[in-house]
């Protein structure tokens, strides 16, 4: 008979932590980005950006991001994402500002 997993309270409790902080780190770990990531799906490289989908899409249709197709899936290179940052950055004023 499967065991049912420990409710976060008992496992808080175990561990001598408070549980809104074990909450918390459980929250941060679920939305962190992972950077050993090669490629990023559309979602994953748009909320790296902070923009949206429909923008980076925007982005990649008229090739100012870089993306590859792989069977039916659209790809962005992690390196690609850093590439599109710098270029906005340096064409901007506020680069320049900083």
């Amino acid at each position: 008979m499967p065991q049912s997993p420990l409710p976060v309270s008992e496992i808080a409790r175990l561990l001598g932590v408070p549980e809104d902080g074990l909450r918390r780190l459980m929250d941060e770990r679920r939305s962190a980005p992972d950077t050993t990531l090669a490629a990023l799906t559309v979602t994953e490289a748009a909320r790296r950006i902070g923009i949206g989908r429909t923008k980076l899409y925007e982005y990649i249709t008229s090739g100012e991001i870089t993306s590859v197709k792989i069977g039916s899936l659209r790809r962005i290179p992690a390196e690609a994402v850093n590439e599109f940052l710098a270029r906005r950055v340096s064409a901007s004023d506020f680069g320049a500002a900083a």
